[in-house]
């Protein structure tokens, strides 16, 4: 993991509620697979740490600080493994997230 741009606001710990932009990238596609904007039309989306709500997001997003955007690169050992979840992510892919952080909570 990366701070691509460092954030000015409080870092986040198990249990806050994020309000996050992504963009998921895969190894084997070189590409963007998944966006939060694609999704929802530019509207953020609300996370909460410590709940496993998105692989590798619970330890990546540790300390980020809101206003911040991080780089979460995470191994198919903690990621989806041997299960391909949606298209453009194969079996044992290794996931590069993107992740904005606007709001922490």
């Amino acid at each position: 993991m990366a701070n691509l741009i460092t954030g000015k606001g409080p870092a986040a710990k198990k249990g806050d509620r994020l309000i996050v932009e992504y963009e998921l990238g895969t190894y084997s596609t070189h590409r963007v697979v998944q966006s939060s904007r694609l999704y929802t039309i530019y509207t953020p989306i609300t996370l909460y740490l410590g709940q496993n709500q998105v692989p590798g997001w619970d330890q990546g997003l540790l300390g980020v600080r809101a206003g911040g955007r991080r780089e979460i690169i995470v191994p198919p050992t903690k990621g989806y493994g041997a299960t391909s979840p949606a298209p453009g992510i194969a079996k044992n892919d290794t996931l590069v997230y993107i992740v904005d952080v606007y709001n922490i909570n």
